[in-house]
């Protein structure tokens, strides 16, 4: 057990790691009325930051298996800086005090949701196969929802979003922690939990700010 929970302290710190390298770029980017009209004047500097951030998702779990800590390190604080440059915007649509209150909501909500995950002894693979699932409709309802534009379908979503987030958080922790005992892990899986956290995180933060977030006059 000491193993793993070493593993999983360092899983913990990369992830606290990331989230304050996308809070410091966020804030960074945002107080820089320069760099946001780099960012939003030019849509096509916007969604090639969008794409980059995909493109380090899905290339992460292959590189993590083969290349080293430093590279895998690299990618993950690239990911985190590109999220906080992209989510700058956020600094523009809700006041700063509202964005705080509701970040330590969401910590407090992940470290909770943390807890379930390593204590319960309730295997949450099925849990965690229906927030997969759910997470499907959730991204095709955002979607349609781009042309439809209904504020009620949105509210419906952003509720949708925390529980599946909440759902995720658990079952990723839980995942990690059979993982780590199994002895089967490599060496930078600390690293590839640490973005499964990271993105749990940053998602229930979103759609709890989209529902508690104050937006500015």
């Amino acid at each position: 057990m000491p193993l793993v929970s070493d593993a999983l302290w360092a899983t913990y710190r990369w992830m606290a790691a990331g989230l304050a390298l996308t809070g410091l770029v966020a804030l960074l980017v945002a107080s820089s009325p320069a760099a946001l009209e780099i960012i939003l004047g030019n849509r096509i500097v916007f969604y090639a930051l969008l794409f980059g951030q995909l493109g380090l998702v899905m290339a992460f779990n292959h590189v993590a298996v083969r290349a080293s800590t430093g590279a895998v390190a690299a990618m993950f604080f690239a990911y985190a800086a590109l999220t906080g440059t992209t989510m700058s915007v956020i600094f523009l649509v809700y006041t700063a005090a509202s964005i705080a209150s509701v970040f330590f909501v969401t910590a407090g909500a992940f470290a909770g949701l943390s807890v379930v995950g390593l204590v319960t002894k309730r295997d949450l693979s099925a849990i965690g196969r229906f927030a997969i699932f759910a997470l499907i409709g959730l991204i095709l309802a955002s979607v349609v929802n781009i042309f439809l534009a209904s504020s009620g379908l949105q509210f419906l979503i952003s509720i949708v979003g925390v529980l599946v987030f909440a759902a995720l958080t658990a079952y990723d922790t839980q995942k990690l922690k059979d993982l780590f005992a199994s002895g089967q892990a490599h060496a930078n899986m600390p690293l590839v939990g640490a973005l499964m956290l990271y993105l749990d995180f940053i998602n229930m933060f979103l759609f709890l700010l989209r529902l508690f977030g104050r937006r500015r006059d």
